[in-house]
């Protein structure tokens, strides 16, 4: 059997089993979610002052700028478990927090922040945002790449460092309801870095569990 064949074999195979990818995926990530919350509980916790910091629209950004990585990648990792899929016209659906992010950071310079433009980036909270995100998506990360081992993607590493961005995202998420620091440059930068710290983990772990 010539590759052409094979692949034709394994998307034939896929397309009767895609279902099961996505419910599989779901299930995973519904499983591990409990040890990502038992660590946001047991080492963060809600911010104190969380009653008053949602009626701050920066504060409610967080959510939509990590929900718009998370849901997206899922979309898009779905769709690279399949054997024939390619990135090629489903890339613009992991750039809309980008999009969100950058609007966000032009209301801020407008609005004459009362901090300087360092003292918003840095914030208070930079390390604990790079250690805290990756640290609660490890689980997800594990439970996201058993999912995808149910479909066939045809690049692995590309498929993992997809379903590290699904699984930073819910992470940060978490992270957000605790980060006192609200300002889209913060978010910009430190959930920028711990995600792709995620990705990267997911694409070398993906090189490996989903190769078939």
């Amino acid at each position: 059997m010539d590759t052409d064949q094979l692949l034709r074999t394994l998307a034939a195979d896929n397309a009767r089993h895609a279902p099961r990818v996505g419910a599989v995926l779901m299930l995973s990530l519904l499983v591990a979610a409990p040890l990502s919350i038992l660590v946001f509980v047991t080492f963060l916790g809600m911010r104190p002052d969380v009653m008053t910091a949602i009626h701050n629209p920066f504060f409610d950004l967080k959510f939509a700028v990590t929900l718009s990585l998370a849901i997206p990648a899922i979309v898009v990792s779905l769709h690279l478990s399949r054997p024939e899929a390619l990135m090629r016209g489903w890339g613009w659906l992991l750039l809309i927090p980008v999009g969100l992010l950058a609007v966000a950071i032009g209301g801020e310079m407008m609005m004459g922040p009362s901090m300087p433009m360092m003292t918003r980036l840095v914030g208070k909270n930079s390390r604990a945002c790079l250690s805290s995100i990756p640290a609660m998506s490890l689980p997800l990360l594990a439970g996201a790449l058993f999912g995808l081992r149910h479909g066939a993607p045809s690049h692995p590493a590309l498929a993992g460092a997809i379903a590290g961005l699904l699984s930073a995202g819910l992470a940060a998420t978490l992270y957000a309801s605790h980060c006192t620091d609200d300002s889209p440059l913060f978010v910009a930068t430190w959930y920028t870095l711990a995600t792709a710290l995620v990705s990267a983990i997911g694409a070398l772990a993906g090189a490996r569990v989903l190769r078939y």
